[in-house]
């Protein structure tokens, strides 16, 4: 094994410099290459290739081509002798080589060329040493080398190239840019059952870098990395240059892909694919084929337009952790497998396994022998090329990635980078079709007929013969009614002429007898046989007679016809001169009819098919006869069985063309009624179907099922036959089958008439009708195939398939699609619509096809594939503005279609995919492909499309058109031009695309995918964006309003997204955050502006009706605009909505709480204005409404319960501050009401009169009620008057419940219960208390304050007052509501207070009692044990007491009269806490307290003891309590004080003692400790005031004087 380098440098080229866009092509042992096309007449290459040679007695061929619009053109070949190429290490400068313009054939090979051309080119080819020769020889050789070229080692090390990047291995061998062969062998999404059929040639072990073998690509389109841009790009592929119909193997049908679609540019991947390809052939391919490829490299890579691989990591840096992860193990991965490649692919067979050498995992590699050191570095030095190439170039783009119009285009399912980068120039609008052929060509076509000139010529020759003298236009029978004398046979069926007279017809001019049912199946010319007929009996006078008619019309039909024989001669590219002979030769062989023609004939009866059942076993007994001429021979019979077998092969020989082959099969049957039927028909068996093929039908080879026709009307007939007839024509020795001949005519006129004379453009011939699908060409031509296919016998579904075949490569040009879904969907009807007289299969039918099963199939695969990789961009294959495009667009979804239902149908294939689903990941693919293209090429597409200045577009430099940290002026741009993809999809391609309503709306899909990409990219923008925050919160918002319109109108109601909550409100989170933050300061600063004005203005009302000032407005304002805005963001994400809300309840609480404490701070002062105040509460009120219209606004019940909570607490704040001011207010009139009470007061004093008022007097009392009330009237008048029409109805109303609790409690404290002295409170009492102990001063006292003591009847006035106050607070329902006013605790405790004037003295003592249970201590302390000897626990809750007593308490109720008697034991005192100079005389004063006492003892007093501190008395007393009254009425007081002669007693402690706490216990022992001073509630103060102003009851004095008692001053304090 060899290793041939060879640089392809440059060419000098005579001709114009824009005439040539040029490339090579390599080819060497089936294995072929190609270089970039590059324009000039000077072109320059410098690419290297390489090749393993395994035959040096074989040539290299180099071919120049120069690239068509359609079709390539060959500029010449250099063929090169491979024995007469140098070994050599080293580059050398090249040799020029004369281009020629003919190649030499031998044994089909080219073996040389000739006919040189004035071009030149420049090529340097050297043999590399082989790496696996043993290391003695390689030493030699190396040695002879260094001898040679006087060169030393080179510089660098293996060990050096190991370590540095993964070595590329020799995958140039595979190219895109061949001319000839533009698609890929195979078909991604699915797997004919076709592949498996016979290895091809080329594939073998003996050749490791067979394209097939090297790179395993992803089956699916949508898979990242399978080939798209590279594949639009006229679809190249390898070519295996095919002579005949090869068979694919299953590596090149479907699971591999695009085997071969990978230039020397891709070493990489061809590097990691070997590391896991199969070295031993196909059958190894089979089991890749089973799952994915192991490889996944390709995810990384894209490709080229021109055909380029070209890896994403050498495009741009990775900026993903994940990624560069990828590129690490990919990169170790290449290295080993680029260290273990040579070793495994050419490793001897002999050499022990064990040799092999594996460097996974190992540190260091080992050092390689220099054999394998040579071989390593020749690969490494193109490696070193490419990359000191791209050191040059632009760092962004791969070494082979060239400018111009050819360009790079992304795969489409690269993702974009959102990085800084300079997007790569693209061909403008993704115009792909001008450099892409208009199909495919030879490899899927297989067109090889245009080069074979030998078969051509015999073609042109039996073209000529069938239209010289058409069979649709030759001579019929003379029929007429016959009478036979004789046993006579019909020359068609055989059967026996039936009948005593007319028993059949007779020709009048030939004489051949038939019955008159079989006279329709004769065809052959009647004039021809004739002239057979008369020259072999010697009549030649008539002979001449019907020679001479023959010719007229050969002549007529030469002269009426000439197109036909001028067009004949135009597709065979024959001169004038041979094509007048060559007439001259048919006619003659016309008119020579039979007589010089004989054939040898062998048939091979190999099976049939779906036979008919004719046994009553429901099978048949099959045998069959062929018949030639006379002579008839049959096969042995096959028993029971309906597609039998026979392989049983028969010999004819034939001296008459017009003769029949007649086949026919029978069922053999062995019984009486067959013996008799023998009698009578010749015919014993029964008939299962016949088939006559005209023996001028057959050439060559032919391998031809037939289906078998009913003999009469009445015959059961089904299935087919499958016959191998083998036809040697004296003459025609070696000539293809007349299928391949008409095949052969079929493809050269169509090229002729394609691209010869349509330049590239098919020609669609207008026909209508039924059979509109059977007219292929115009006229001429279509007369040509017809009559050849009638001639010799082509069925019309051969023609059809023919055609499609051509026109599958012309299958891009307007109106193709449309003829060519029709004729595969007639193909189908053919094959899958069975008929009701036979059974066969579709599939069984297809497989008789003589088009050949796999051929067919596999260019439907081919076919399939091709429109998939066109429909993955229809955007510039069928582009929007072109109605004819769009057109096509749609037949090629219908020829989709057709395919599927081929599949399905024809095939019975499983389950094929669907052609919906095909179509739809197509359009997903192109979607895919046309994001990016926007993407990368966003500004200036934006700027050509919408820009309406042209001078703008200088504006932003290239670095900064893309997507930026620094602005997000790119993300509107994209999102209008994804728009305007969505919407041209919806509106141009949807009404086109509409084969599949349920399943595929292009507008949804085109929708879906535009967003899904779009969101992968603005996702991972936002957050670069979040980490920096470089822009305007404002700028972010507003393209947060551009992605929800996008996402709402075109995105929302796709049945992908419907119902699901969408991402991109997650994306603009934290920025609308920051802009609600910011917000807050703005609406702060807003608030202080407001006020300030509002201020400045006296807050005036803002009009008529609205009795708020401008401020509250200005200030919801703000607040309204600000939540509109995150209202209209719409945002469908609850989570986030409720995290906006939340942050705008926040704001919308600090500022009304910042307004609210502004104003309270100022109110005070703004109390003595009229109506300032009223506004300024009118304003805190405006405020809560506002507010809880902004709660609904925001959701209500709805909204987020934190966002909600803080919202009702702002509220209840709100509130509270409302109360407080009206609070202020209703305080700052307290000295006007306090003067007008006191007017009313002293108006009250003088109304006269007892308690008893008469009903006659009943006038009086209200007009004393009028006149007391009229200084308070005459104030609120004029008050709420205003506050009625200044005041909102809430403020209103608390402004009244202020004045009226103001005025409540006025009337209470200064008319009801009107302080004793000028002191207030307790104090009074206490103070008047002690006054009572100097007589002169009470009575003094009693008569100052008498006048201060309420009459019934002035209660009566002050009743009625109060009613008329209360119907003038209530306002008829204007003011304050009757219950409110009822309620009120103020009302009610003035009412009581009255009550307590009407109340005797025993009600009001029983009233104190029963509501002051916590006069000492809080009640509290008290403690009770059985008896006085049982000491109690320790009290606890009392402060500070000032002593003890302890008194046995005993109560007793008299069983018949129920009076209650309470005994008690005044025990001692203890721990009394007294300071005092002199005599300490300590005694205890007992008091029950309670009604019904006025008549009994009420009081005792102990015995005093001298200076003890804790004295004991043990002194008895009893007390009568009646039986009016429970214990619960009455209570004792215990009072220690020091006994002091001739003045009053001090008083050291007090303890109360409630009856009701011992009333249970009947008995017991109390311990309780001693208080200062009694203390009371309002009840009982209320109860002390009126019972002090009762002088005249001594009850009631008594009461006042005790409960008013307190703890005297000691000495020393």
């Amino acid at each position: 094994m060899s290793l041939l380098c060879v640089r392809v440098k440059k060419a000098k080229l005579q001709g114009p410099p824009d005439k040539f866009n040029t490339y090579v092509t390599l080819k060497v042992q089936n294995v072929k290459s190609t270089t970039v096309a590059v324009r000039g007449d000077q072109p320059c290459w410098e690419q290297d290739f390489m090749f393993e040679i395994s035959r040096l007695d074989l040539g290299l061929i180099v071919e120049v081509w120069n690239k068509g619009l359609i079709w390539d053109t060959l500029v010449g070949t250099v063929w090169i002798a491979l024995k007469a190429i140098n070994q050599s290490d080293e580059e050398g400068p090249g040799e020029w080589s004369t281009l020629e313009a003919e190649v030499v054939m031998k044994h089909d090979e080219i073996c040389g060329t000739k006919n040189p051309t004035p071009h030149k080119i420049l090529l340097d080819t050297r043999f590399e040493l082989p790496f696996d020769i043993p290391e003695e020889e390689a030493r030699y050789w190396t040695r002879k080398l260094e001898q040679i070229n006087s060169l030393g080692d080179d510089e660098y090390s293996f060990q050096e190239e190991v370590q540095k990047k993964p070595l590329p291995s020799a995958a140039s061998q595979c190219s895109f840019e061949d001319a000839d062969s533009a698609v890929d062998d195979r078909d991604s999404d699915y797997r004919s059952e076709t592949s498996n059929s016979i290895p091809p040639p080329y594939h073998t072990t003996a050749q490791p870098n067979a394209s097939v073998h090297q790179f395993t690509v992803p089956s699916r389109l949508q898979q990242q990395g399978v080939l798209r841009e590279s594949c639009a790009d006229s679809l190249q592929n390898y070519d295996l240059d095919y002579q005949e119909h090869v068979a694919i193997s299953p590596a090149d049908s479907s699971r591999y892909g695009s085997s071969c679609n990978v230039s020397q540019g891709s070493s990489h991947l061809s590097e990691l694919d070997h590391s896991h390809e199969s070295a031993h052939g196909s059958e190894q391919e089979d089991d890749h084929q089973e799952g994915e490829p192991n490889h996944s490299y390709h995810s990384l890579g894209s490709y080229q337009k021109d055909g380029q691989a070209r890896l994403r990591e050498q495009e741009e840096p990775h900026g993903e952790d994940e990624e560069e992860k990828v590129c690490e193990t990919e990169e170790k991965r290449a290295d080993h497998s680029a260290a273990k490649l040579p070793l495994e692919l050419e490793k001897p067979k002999d050499v022990d396994a064990g040799a092999q050498v594996s460097y996974h995992g190992d540190n260091e590699p080992p050092p390689f022998p220099p054999a394998r050191a040579h071989w390593i570095r020749a690969i490494s030095k193109v490696r070193l090329q490419l990359q000191e190439g791209q050191d040059e170039a632009d760092p962004s783009k791969p070494p082979w990635l060239k400018g111009g119009p050819a360009g790079g285009l992304y795969g489409i399912d690269s993702m974009p980078d959102l990085r800084k980068k300079k997007p790569i120039p693209l061909v403008s609008d993704l115009s792909l079709v001008q450099s892409r052929k208009a199909g495919i060509t030879s490899a899927m076509a297989t067109r090889t007929s245009l080069k074979d000139e030998e078969l051509k010529s015999h073609v042109y020759k039996k073209t000529l013969q069938a239209l010289i003298y058409p069979i649709s236009c030759t001579t019929p029978h003379n029929f007429e009614v016959w009478t036979a004398t004789t046993p006579t046979y019909c020359y068609e069926c055989e059967g026996l002429l039936w009948g005593i007279a007319r028993q059949g017809m007779r020709c009048g001019e030939c004489g051949v007898k038939c019955h008159e049912k079989c006279q329709d199946l004769l065809n052959a010319d009647c004039l021809q046989r004739a002239a057979e007929k008369s020259s072999k009996h010697g009549a030649e006078d008539r002979t001449q007679n019907f020679i001479m008619a023959m010719k007229d019309r050969m002549k007529i039909r030469e002269r009426n016809k000439p197109e036909i024989f001028d067009l004949i001669r135009d597709v065979f590219c024959e001169s004038k001169l041979t094509h007048a002979q060559q007439m001259k030769t048919v006619k003659q062989s016309v008119l020579d009819g039979t007589s010089k023609w004989s054939a040898k004939i062998t048939i091979t009866v190999v099976c049939a098919q779906g036979l008919q059942a004719k046994d009553k076993t429901g099978s048949s007994d099959p045998y069959v006869t062929v018949q030639v001429g006379k002579t008839k021979k049959r096969t042995k019979t096959i028993f029971g069985n309906l597609n039998p077998v026979w392989e049983e092969k028969f010999y004819f020989e034939c001296h008459n063309s017009s003769d029949r082959i007649k086949v026919r099969v029978w069922d053999e049957d062995d019984d009486i009624k067959s013996r008799v039927k023998q009698r009578l028909k010749r015919e014993s068996d029964d008939f299962l179907g016949q088939t006559i093929i005209e023996v001028r039908t057959l050439s060559g080879e032919m391998d031809v099922w037939y289906n078998l026709e009913k003999r009469t009307d009445k015959s059961a007939v089904s299935g087919a036959i499958r016959l191998q007839i083998s036809v040697e024509i004296k003459g025609e020795e070696k000539v293809a089958p007349y299928h391949i001949q008409y095949t052969c005519l079929h493809e050269n006129l169509f090229h002729h008439l394609t691209d010869v004379q349509g330049n590239g453009v098919v020609k669609i011939p207008d026909a209508k009708g039924d059979d509109a699908w059977k007219v292929y060409f115009d006229e001429t031509a279509q007369e040509i195939v017809d009559e050849f296919a009638m001639r010799y016998g082509i069925e019309s579904i051969y023609q059809a398939m023919t055609h499609f075949a051509c026109l599958s490569s012309k299958y891009m040009c307007p109106g193709v699609p449309a003829v060519m879904s029709t004729l595969l969907a007639n193909i189908n009807a053919y094959y899958a619509h069975t008929t009701a007289s036979t059974n066969v299969s579709a599939s069984d039918r297809f497989a008789a096809s003589n088009f050949g099963k796999e051929r067919f199939v596999k260019l439907l695969d081919q076919l399939h594939n091709s429109l998939r990789i066109d429909l993955s961009m229809y955007r510039n294959n069928f582009p929007a503005s072109s109605r004819e495009r769009l057109q096509d667009l749609k037949s090629t979804v219908d020829l989709l279609t057709s395919i599927t239902f081929f599949r399905m149908k024809v095939q019975e294939l499983q389950s094929p995919p669907r052609a919906s689903q095909v179509v739809k990941d197509c359009v997903k693919a192109c979607l895919n492909s046309t994001y990016e293209y926007i993407f990368n090429n966003c500004h200036e597409l934006y700027s050509r499309e919408y820009q309406t200045d042209p001078n703008k577009n200088q504006d932003i430099p290239p670095e900064e058109q893309g997507p930026s940290i620094r602005n997000l002026d790119f993300w509107p741009k994209l999102i209008t031009l994804i728009v305007s993809i969505i919407e041209e999809d919806k509106n141009s391609y949807t009404p086109v695309l509409n084969q599949f309503p349920q399943e595929l709306a292009v507008g949804k899909i085109s929708a879906e995918v535009m967003w899904s990409l779009f969101a992968q990219d603005m996702k991972y923008a936002m957050e670069e964006h979040e980490k920096h925050r470089l822009c305007k919160s404002a700028d972010y918002m507003n393209l947060h309003f551009k992605v929800k319109w996008l996402y709402n109108e075109y995105v929302r109601d796709l049945p992908a997204f419907k119902g699901k909550v969408p991402e991109y409100p997650a994306w603009f989170e934290q920025f609308v955050m920051q802009w609600l933050d910011e917000n807050e300061d703005v609406s702060l600063e807003f608030l202080h502006g407001a006020l300030e004005r509002d201020k400045k203005d006296g807050f005036q009302q803002t009009s008529e009706h609205a009795l708020f000032s401008c401020s509250v407005v200005d200030v919801f304002t703000q607040l309204n605009q600000s939540f509109e805005i995150i209202k209209k963001l719409e945002c469908p994400d609850p989570v986030i909505v409720a995290h906006y809300n939340r942050r705008f309840a926040k704001t919308i609480g600090k500022v009304l709480m910042q307004y609210a404490d502004i104003l309270s701070k100022s109110f005070e002062s703004y109390c003595s204005k009229e109506k300032l105040p009223c506004i300024l509460m009118n304003n805190i009120q405006q405020l809560r409404v506002q507010l809880e219209k902004m709660f609904e606004a925001m959701g209500g019940k709805e909204l987020d319960a934190e966002a909600s909570d803080h919202l009702k607490e702002l509220q209840v704040k709100l509130n509270n501050v409302l109360d407080e001011l009206s609070a202020v207010f209703g305080n700052s009139f307290q000295t006007r009401i306090d003067e007008c009470v006191k007017q009313m007061s002293d108006i009250l004093c003088q109304v006269k009169g007892t308690g008893n008022v008469a009903a006659n007097a009943r006038n009086t009392v209200a007009q004393d009620a009028d006149n007391v009330l009229r200084p308070l009237m005459d104030f609120l008048d004029g008050n709420l008057t205003l506050f009625a029409t200044v005041c909102e109805k809430t403020v209103l109303k608390r402004v009244l419940k202020e004045l009226w609790r103001v005025v409540m409690n006025t009337m209470e404290k200064l008319i009801v219960l009107p302080p004793l002295t000028d002191h207030t409170g307790t104090q009074l009492i206490f103070s008047a208390a002690k006054e009572l102990g100097h007589l002169s001063k009470l009575k003094d006292h009693m008569v100052r304050e008498e006048t201060r003591s309420l009459t019934p009847k002035q209660c009566a006035v002050l009743d009625l007052a109060l009613d008329t106050i209360k119907q003038y607070f209530h306002a008829g329902g204007n003011g304050l509501k009757k219950t409110f006013l009822e309620k009120s605790p103020d009302l009610q405790s003035l009412r009581y207070a009255l009550s307590l004037y009407t109340q005797t003295t025993d009600t009001l003592i029983k009233t104190f009692v029963q509501t002051q249970t916590a006069q000492v201590h809080d009640g509290k302390g008290i403690r009770f044990t059985a008896n006085e000897d049982v000491l109690p626990d320790k009290g606890s809750g009392v402060d500070d007491p000032v002593g003890e007593v302890s008194i046995q308490i005993d109560l007793y109720t008299h069983p018949g009269t129920g009076e209650h008697k309470v005994t008690v034991k005044v025990v001692a005192a203890n721990d009394l806490k007294w300071q005092t100079s002199g005599m300490f005389r300590p005694f205890v004063e007992i008091t029950m307290i309670g009604p019904h006492q006025s008549d009994k003892k009420r009081k005792f007093t102990t015995k005093s003891k001298s200076n003890n501190w804790a004295p004991k008395y043990n002194e008895t007393f009893h007390f009568i309590l009646g039986n009016e009254d429970g214990p619960d009425a009455y209570e004792l007081q215990v009072c220690v004080k020091d006994y002091c002669f001739a003045r009053e007693d001090r008083v050291l402690g007090i303890a109360v003692m409630q009856l009701r706490d011992i009333a249970d216990k009947g008995s017991c022992a109390c311990w309780c400790p001693l208080g200062r001073r009694i203390h009371m509630d309002e009840t009982g103060l209320t109860v002390l005031r009126i019972l002090s102003q009762r002088t005249n009851d001594e009850v009631a004095r008594e009461f006042v004087k005790l409960k008013s008692e307190s703890r005297s001053t000691e000495e020393g304090t």
